[in-house]
């Protein structure tokens, strides 16, 4: 194991790695993995990346799994980031790329965190994982725990949609449906997991899920030759990616790969569900419960993150902002970037298209700038969803 230690995002306390953590045992936060960092640098270099595979493991100095033997990969990550010339001109800008994440396996940027943690269980010596899921995380666990050879236990709102449930029982899992939405679904399972002794996989309640997300920071810096946009657009349910790139970036200035810019961090959340919006307008550094929470774009329907006070912590370190958009604007983004550019994006990627529009229409975004935004899985997953109202 390559973790030096383990601290809590939000007290004082630290852990030793090597044994099965959740969350800090004395306020409940969630726990970050910590690296020795100038020990990384020394082969973690821009030139020794050039011969190194095309997938997350490539930063394996700065990831949980030292052993190659142990890590559960089905290639993912090391997605293209593409320029996107007839969007940019659509929305009046001239320098915006898609990180389009829907090649990963699995179909969504949902490989990357459960490759890390499905790997971290096994090492740890886990037999079954578990976690709640909107879709796509259930259908990611699946696969790595099929690949290692382990059990996993998924639980998901009833209104799910057939082609999720299909796939994540493909590869073996139980799947477990609930009345509600993702925080009921993860409620039944935490309950299951501490019954059972499982290794619990929701966002953020193990340290390593986040590990795999922030590759997607290393990725933007590499793939744009060791520079950072001026901004990036992420859409934001649990938000472990975008916690996850902004902890990539202090990492990675550390051990002398950029400098000390950073991007506006920007969380897209729909207007039926964004209490991150809220809190972040009215100034407050965690997110209350939102009531009610609907949208078609099911990875945004989470009503409380439990790692709100990091993603707030960034989008306000960084100068960036949140914004909410109708659920007619999320088709109208997924429509503008397929048939701009021929990528034919999850609903959540679709929101991040219309919150540019918004932002740029609103001078928050100026033309000249440049701009990711972040496609995080393919739109066939969600024909069920959108269909109605395309």
């Amino acid at each position: 194991m390559s973790v030096l230690r383990l601290d809590c995002t939000k007290c004082d306390r630290t852990y030793a790695p090597g044994a099965v953590l959740n969350l800090c045992t004395s306020c409940s936060a969630p726990l970050f993995a910590r690296y020795d960092l100038e020990r990384a640098a020394k082969t973690l270099r821009r030139e020794a990346l050039a011969t190194r595979e095309r997938s997350m493991w490539r930063y394996h100095e700065v990831m949980p799994v030292a052993d190659p033997a142990w890590r559960l990969s089905l290639g993912e990550g090391w997605t293209p980031l593409l320029p996107t010339p007839r969007l940019s001109a659509r929305l009046g800008m001239k320098h915006v790329w898609v990180k389009d994440e829907s090649g990963n396996p699995t179909g969504s940027f949902k490989a990357r965190g459960l490759s890390a943690a499905v790997s971290m269980a096994k090492v740890l010596g886990a037999k079954a994982v578990c976690l709640p899921s909107a879709g796509n995380a259930g259908s990611a666990l699946a696969a790595y725990a099929a690949r290692g050879g382990l059990q996993a236990h998924v639980f998901v709102p009833r209104d799910i949609a057939s082609l999720f449930l299909l796939e994540t029982r493909a590869y073996g899992a139980h799947v477990e449906t609930v009345d509600g939405l993702i925080t009921d679904a993860g409620k039944v399972c935490a309950g299951l997991a501490r019954e059972h002794g499982w290794y619990e996989c929701a966002t953020l309640k193990e340290p390593y899920r986040v590990e795999g997300k922030k590759t997607m920071g290393y990725e933007v810096a590499e793939q744009l030759g060791w520079t950072l946009p001026d901004v990036i657009l992420y859409p934001t349910g649990g938000g472990t990616g975008l916690i996850g790139m902004w902890k990539a970036f202090e990492e990675m200035e550390a051990m002398g790969l950029i400098g000390s810019k950073r991007p506006r961090m920007v969380a897209v959340q729909a207007d039926g569900c964004a209490p991150i919006v809220k809190a972040h307008e009215e100034g407050k550094p965690d997110a209350p419960m939102w009531q009610g929470a609907t949208t078609h774009a099911h990875g945004l329907r989470v009503p409380k993150a439990l790692g709100d006070f990091l993603i707030l912590r960034a989008v306000k370190e960084s100068g960036g902002t949140a914004v909410s958009v109708t659920e007619a604007e999320i088709v109208q983004g997924t429509k503008d970037l397929a048939s701009a550019e021929g990528i034919f994006a999850a609903p959540e990627g679709g929101a991040c298209v219309a919150a540019l529009r918004k932002l740029h229409a609103s001078g928050q975004v100026t033309p000249e700038e440049s701009v990711v935004v972040f496609n995080t899985g393919t739109g066939f997953k969600y024909v069920e969803n959108m269909a109605p109202l395309w």
